[in-house]
């Protein structure tokens, strides 16, 4: 696959790129390296797996990481259950060395995804998800596949690729990873999409939603985001969501009151909520301020004003 086909297979899946990300995707993929995408919850970089299992026409094998994830959920288990029964079988058998190698064979080994990806006879895409969620002790457990593209089970020995899968590797950076890590892996960072980018992403997604209404909820959100008081900033997904839901309220403009009612799509905690309420009364979610006094105003104004009060 070239530069161009590549870029064409990411138009068809409606995601919105610019030239370096594209261009580190592809070189990646060119060169085999495993790939280590870094940025907020929410702004694409999950997708990007998604996209790519498409555009390939791969399969997508996920490991989804946490805390005190080990071998036995990302590697291999061995069968128990059939090992028993198949010693039952043979609880007779004169060449119990025999038994016990045939025991821990390929037969009783159940794979899981990081052997499945290199044991697949056609190359699939792996994620590896929210690494940094995983301990210090897996990641370093990663390193002999995405260096040498093997693993090492204790009982078979060595097990190589049988193919190369292309690895995408992502952080939301809640911990620092290890360079180690950071060198066996190309790497890009993807932040919060400029306004521009963003409603083009909803363009892209929504093609049925009113192009104002796409403005006014990209524009919010870039102010929701901008501000230090919003502790959970929106993500795209979220933006996405937002303006599903008002489009399924027929509206076509975004309103103080649509706003109020709608949201939970956007913003998921009540101190964010509380802090968005503080932003609308004062114009700096709309560009609408309130000039009312504390005593008249009802939180409801909606009209363009000429300076700004913001009530405590």
């Amino acid at each position: 696959m070239d530069l161009a086909t590549l870029k064409q297979k990411m138009d068809e899946a409606h995601y919105i790129y610019d030239e370096t990300l594209v261009t580190v995707l592809y070189v990646a993929l060119k060169l085999g390296r495993p790939l280590l995408i870094e940025g907020a919850a929410g702004v694409g970089k999950t997708e990007i797996a998604k996209v790519m299992a498409a555009a390939l026409d791969r399969e997508l094998v996920r490991l989804q990481c946490y805390e005190g994830l080990d071998e036995s959920k990302t590697l291999y288990e061995w069968n128990y259950q059939k090992q028993l029964l198949s010693i039952q079988l043979h609880r007779d058998s004169e060449d119990r060395d025999d038994l016990t190698r045939s025991l821990f064979s390929d037969e009783y080994m159940l794979e899981r995804p990081l052997l499945k990806s290199i044991r697949s006879e056609k190359p699939v895409v792996l994620l590896i998800d929210e690494i940094d969620k995983s301990d210090e002790e897996f990641e370093a457990f990663l390193l002999e596949l995405l260096s040498d593209m093997q693993v090492t089970v204790p009982e078979v020995g060595t097990i190589r690729a049988r193919s190369v899968p292309f690895v995408v590797l992502t952080s939301n950076k809640a911990r620092p990873l290890s360079d180690a890590l950071r060198r066996r892996c190309a790497y890009l960072y993807i932040g919060y999409p400029e306004l521009e980018k963003e409603l083009a992403i909803l363009r892209a997604k929504l093609p049925h939603v009113d192009d104002a209404l796409c403005v006014s909820v990209a524009t919010a959100v870039r102010n929701l985001r901008s501000s230090e008081a919003i502790l959970k900033k929106p993500s795209i997904a979220e933006s996405l969501d937002w303006a599903a839901a008002l489009d399924a309220l027929g509206v076509r403009e975004l309103t103080p009151e649509l706003i109020r009612s709608t949201v939970g799509f956007v913003l998921k905690n009540n101190e964010d909520i509380l802090t968005m309420e503080d932003m609308l009364r004062s114009g700096e979610l709309t560009g609408e301020a309130c000039v009312c006094s504390e005593e008249e105003c009802d939180g409801s104004c909606e009209h363009h004003h000429e300076h700004r009060h913001r009530h405590g």
